[in-house]
């Protein structure tokens, strides 16, 4: 049999490696570790310490070695593993990021995985990893549309700063109206989500006819203000407008934030506004819808109630948009605009600049 090199321990040692096998404060495989020291100080082989700690002989016939080399700070760290040796070195990798974003696939407008593993002659798994590495969605697009307007800066500067900086004793209303919000009913039940599936539903369905969504967001608490009608003509908006002069406080100023739409700069909508001077208009720049805050109103509601619902008649779907705007104004809660101004130039004025570039190339 053979006999494994003997392990004599100093009183100190003895003392630290003792502490170290009892306490609960360091990690479990310090602890072992210790034991299996103490185990082969005490005489015995490394057989018999792999049966009393339920390891292999191997691991106590390594820590013997190791402590009789390193002593004891040869058990407090692991030995280096290398691991495997790269197979895509960075200059592969860097090739296929440039592949990427700056060529296009034969007759394909946007990459795939499969398509680029083939062209670099890698594993789909390999450029999965590299398009993570270096945050790369090639499947993905994002609308965007950088405003013309000439007067974009004035209008931005002046409408943040109802945002950031609302005057005292006034109102802020985002206003818009949500236009052809269709009662669509589909012509079979869905089925109901469960383990396994996704809820269900049909592609074609039934029209029962359409609705607008005037609705004015108070910047401060979150309220909505809002009203359904058949029509979006500027005797609508009139109308809804004639609604927020009675709802609010005659008091106070009420700053109105609106797009361009032109039933917004209607002569008798001008005439109005003449007639009630408590009411100021800010227009958003063209092509600058994002800088309502309605806006963002207008997503949820689609998002939560409408797009999925199934309305068997247009009272149906009038009773869902009030019956969201009730809930919401039950426990009203206000968008909070972060962005300044200036850095919001500052991002337009790079976009710019590329677009700029693009074009030019």
């Amino acid at each position: 049999m053979r006999i494994a090199p003997a392990i004599t321990l100093s009183e100190d040692q003895r003392e630290v490696l003792t502490q170290s096998a009892r306490s609960r404060s360091v990690s479990v495989r310090l602890a072992q570790r210790s034991q299996i020291i103490l185990l082969a100080a005490a005489g015995k082989q490394d057989t018999e310490i792999a049966e009393q700690l339920a390891i292999s002989r191997q691991k106590a016939s390594r820590w013997r070695r190791r402590f009789l080399k390193q002593a004891l700070a040869g058990l407090a760290k692991d030995a280096f593993r290398p691991g495997r040796p790269k197979r895509i070195t960075t200059a592969q990798a860097l090739a296929i990021v440039r592949k990427t974003t700056q060529e296009r696939p034969e007759h394909a407008t946007h990459w795939s995985s499969r398509r680029m593993a083939q062209a670099a002659r890698v594993s789909e798994a390999t450029v999965r990893r590299i398009w993570k590495a270096h945050g790369l969605k090639p499947h993905l697009v994002k609308s965007f549309k950088l405003s013309n307007d000439k007067a974009f800066a004035e209008k931005l500067t002046d409408i943040v700063g109802l945002y950031l900086s609302p005057p005292e004793h006034a109102l802020v209303l985002c206003c818009d109206e949500k236009s052809q919000i269709q009662a669509l009913d589909r012509t079979q039940p869905g089925l109901p989500l469960k383990r396994g599936r996704a809820g269900t539903r049909t592609h074609d369905y039934v029209r029962h006819g359409t609705t607008t969504l005037f609705a004015a967001l108070n910047a401060a608490d979150g309220k909505v203000l809002s009203t359904c009608q058949r029509r979006h003509r500027h005797q609508e908006w009139l109308k809804f407008l004639r609604l927020i002069d009675r709802e609010t406080p005659p008091e106070k100023t009420v700053h109105l934030i609106m797009d361009n739409y032109g039933t917004h700069k209607h002569p008798q909508v001008t005439a109005w506004q003449r007639r009630h001077p408590r009411f100021v208009f800010h227009f958003t720049p063209t092509s600058a819808s994002w800088l309502n805050m309605v806006e963002r109103f207008f997503r949820d509601l689609t998002e939560h109630r409408i797009r999925r619902g199934s309305f068997e008649h247009l009272p149906a779907l009038l009773q869902a948009i009030e019956g969201y705007i009730a809930q919401h104004n039950a426990k009203p809660k206000p968008f909070i605009w972060t962005a300044k101004a200036s850095d919001i130039l500052e991002k337009v004025k790079r976009a710019r600049t590329i677009l700029d570039s693009l074009r030019s190339a």
